[in-house]
């Protein structure tokens, strides 16, 4: 199971009580978390969410939280960090940051459909649209340079054909870089997969995870959020879905001639950056009880992106 600090009771009960939400009922861990610890909290006036945040830099919280009120304020379905009766957002628990959050309701869709893909393309248009007048700055440690420089690292123990891949995917990186980073700006989730969103019946209801927002072109999380939703099992993109993923965003916000232009490659970015932190997340992981995300399945969709004819709708 995915928790790198387990809690005890008594420690537990003795950060919650500042909340001023009850008497705890029951707490369990999540297994499907990759890098933080997280447990279901359920006090006597709710159901809550309790991260450990166990990778990444203290000074990033304070953009989270920041973040989340943002989006909360807009009337977006995510969670936001509750405040003690103090106001005190941000604390600490078994030596780690800690935030506490309300549960979203719903479940995640494992198989999703036009309709699921019409909500996902709305909701990610309108955390754009949110956030987009005024962008909070955080570079991701996941970007552009870490990508040349990480798959430079990882390729010496990559396959011929593995290696010939990822190589030339980098060199388009290293390429078009300037252009990628010059589209338009918004804050982005960054990890909108399947297993982040949850719905209740065909109703979304919640948009969870948000431990790799950051501010950058709000095409590449169109593509990281199309590469999931939109993808059949041998990698390739799905047309119905994508059409209606990529229309509904785009009845919201319509893409610009350069989104258009880089599109194809920005679909292959996205995949490069899961192939590459799966791959170090499994060596990193090995013999642990830790649950890893399959690499190769985002070798498999970059290998399938190299060639795109899902153009964006309506491009200016």
């Amino acid at each position: 199971m995915s928790v790198f600090t387990p809690l005890a009771r008594p420690e537990l009960e003795t950060f919650l009580a500042p909340y001023g939400l009850g008497r705890l009922r029951d707490f369990q861990g999540i297994a499907a978390g990759t890098e933080n610890s997280n447990f279901f909290i359920s006090l006597e006036q709710g159901e809550y969410v309790l991260t450990l945040v166990e990778r990444g830099p203290v000074q990033d919280l304070p953009f989270f939280i920041e973040l989340l009120d943002v989006l909360h304020d807009a009337d977006l379905p995510v969670p936001y960090a509750l405040r003690t009766t103090d106001g005190i957002a941000l604390r600490e628990l078994a030596g780690k940051p800690a935030l506490l959050q309300p549960r979203l309701p719903g479940k995640h869709i494992k198989e999703p459909n036009a309709q699921h893909c019409v909500q996902v393309g709305e909701l990610l248009a309108h955390l754009h649209l949110a956030t987009q007048p005024r962008v909070l700055e955080r570079k991701t440690d996941r970007g552009l340079d870490w990508m040349l420089e990480a798959g430079t690292e990882l390729m010496p123990r990559l396959s011929a054909e593995q290696t010939e891949l990822l190589k030339a995917a980098l060199a388009e990186i290293d390429q078009a870089k300037a252009q990628i980073l010059a589209l338009p700006r918004a804050n982005l989730h960054a990890d909108l997969f399947r297993d982040n969103v949850l719905f209740e019946g065909t109703h979304l209801t919640g948009l969870i995870d948000f431990y790799n927002a950051c501010s950058g072109p709000m095409l590449y999380d169109l593509a990281i959020t199309l590469n999931d939703w939109c993808c059949d099992e041998d990698g390739v993109i799905e047309h119905s879905r994508a059409r209606a993923l990529l229309g509904a965003y785009a009845a919201l916000r319509p893409f610009t001639a350069c989104e258009a232009q880089l599109w194809p490659i920005m679909l292959r970015v996205a995949c490069v950056r899961f192939w590459l932190s799966r791959l170090i997340a499994a060596e990193s992981f090995a013999g642990l009880d830790v649950l890893i995300h399959d690499p190769s399945e985002f070798e498999v969709r970059l290998a399938s992106r190299q060639k795109v004819d899902i153009p964006l709708p309506f491009a200016l």
